[in-house]
């Protein structure tokens, strides 16, 4: 397995993911290469949880312009993980719903 911190890229913290929380529903952008094993393995070694399901999104770069010229943004993939029932929950988002 690849290292956990190589998968895992960053959490999502917006409106709609602090909606999720309460149903232990957690939001990650992770590395576009990595399937939903890697992401769930990934998870489960990085926080010590244990993951029922994953769910994930490609989202492709906004178009940016400068001029005459036009490129995209750097395209993510975003990652819906959601934890079973007896599991704890991630400490980092727990301190945020307080």
């Amino acid at each position: 397995m690849k290292n956990p911190h190589d998968i895992i890229i960053k959490p999502v913290l917006t409106e709609k993911s602090y909606d999720y929380l309460p149903s232990k529903t957690y939001t990650f952008v992770v590395d576009k290469r990595s399937n939903k094993t890697e992401i769930r393995q990934a998870v489960e070694a990085a926080f010590g949880v244990k993951v029922d399901s994953v769910h994930t999104i490609n989202r492709l770069g906004k178009l940016r312009r400068q001029g005459r010229t036009q490129g995209r943004r750097a395209s993510t993939k975003k990652a819906y993980v959601k934890l079973k029932k007896d599991s704890k929950g991630i400490e980092f988002f727990d301190s945020m719903t307080q």
